[in-house]
């Protein structure tokens, strides 16, 4: 059975759940009640940036209290496991990032977690191409000069990520297969003690969403190369993107998206996706992401799932032709 044939199944059954009768979920469902938010990495980095912008008009819409956690550890499965094995009562949710969802079960990164089968999509928070940075000591300016650089220094620079299978780990080994360079990989266990050795020069290239280095860059600390995009971000105009570059059709997007596990009925689902949409149509909320970098993107469960799935093969393919796995 395929990935897509798999999700259409779950999906169909879900479907079928919200349509029997007798349940119905309301807003009421989970009012008064504390709901934990899941972030599967530490503090500081696009998760959590994500998962804190929503948290607290999110749990409002739903009469309730929503607290964000940050419970990190095995490239994210303790954060997963934590909420597969909560009670399936909409209470525990988590904060997905896409190489969690898509790229690392793709390489076997997850274990037996299989999110497509695991987990259903709520909704979408932000969708925002990936920043490239360099630490100012190194002499390049641009993408192409970066890569010039690479091929003159095989081997001699150093790149970040928080670990197997993340969107930092993926996106750099696809960037460094396209441009023939080769670059050495440090994984951490999370954006901010990457960050920390990216400041201080340990490391010489890294990509992330913009939240977190968009500061940086405008302090100086920093050097943006360009956004993994075809056209230029809204919010850092004077960065040029990918396609600008001589790098078109990257891909490597990042989003953020809320899940619940399978077991959750497929009404409350619905209702957790209506009211995320809600929240995320406030400019205050929007306003906040853009002026960090992110942009707000929200989308229906639907929507969601069938991204997961389809970029979750799209990842497999990149492995196999790049030699990408988990080990």
């Amino acid at each position: 059975m395929t990935i897509r044939h798999t999700r259409r199944a779950l999906l169909g059954a879900g479907l079928a759940t919200l349509a029997a009768p007798g349940i119905a979920w309301t807003q009421g469902s989970l009012a008064g009640k504390t709901i934990v938010l899941v972030v599967p990495s530490p503090a500081g980095g696009g998760t959590d940036f994500s998962a804190r912008l929503v948290a607290e008009p999110f749990g409002r819409a739903l009469g309730a209290t929503m607290v964000v956690e940050n419970r990190p550890g095995g490239n994210d499965v303790v954060g997963l496991l934590s909420v597969l094995r909560a009670p399936p009562d909409a209470t525990t949710l988590l904060c997905g990032y896409c190489a969690t969802m898509t790229a690392r079960p793709a390489i076997g990164g997850l274990g037996e977690i299989q999110p497509v089968r695991d987990f259903q999509a709520v909704g979408q928070i932000t969708d925002t191409p990936q920043l490239f940075v360099t630490h100012p000591t190194v002499p390049a300016n641009t993408l192409q000069e970066f890569i010039a650089l690479a091929k003159q220094q095989p081997g001699q620079m150093n790149y970040a990520s928080a670990g197997i299978g993340s969107m930092h780990h993926m996106g750099t080994e696809y960037l460094k297969h396209r441009a023939g360079i080769d670059l050495v990989h440090v994984p951490y266990r999370g954006t901010g003690e990457t960050i920390r050795d990216l400041i201080a020069g340990r490391i010489q290239f890294y990509m992330n969403s913009p939240p977190p280095l968009t500061p940086l860059v405008r302090d100086g600390k920093l050097r943006a190369l360009c956004v993994s995009s075809n056209e230029r971000h809204p919010g850092l105009p004077d960065v040029p993107s990918a396609a600008e570059q001589g790098m078109p059709d990257t891909g490597l997007n990042v989003w953020f998206s809320v899940f619940a596990s399978r077991g959750v009925p497929a009404a409350q689902v619905a209702l957790l996706s209506e009211k995320l949409r809600e929240v995320l149509s406030n400019q205050g909320v929007r306003d906040r992401a853009f002026a960090a970098g992110a942009l707000v993107a929200p989308s229906t469960a639907e929507a969601l799932a069938d991204r997961v799935a389809r970029e979750t093969e799209s990842w497999r393919q990149i492995a196999r032709t790049a030699n990408i796995t988990a080990g």
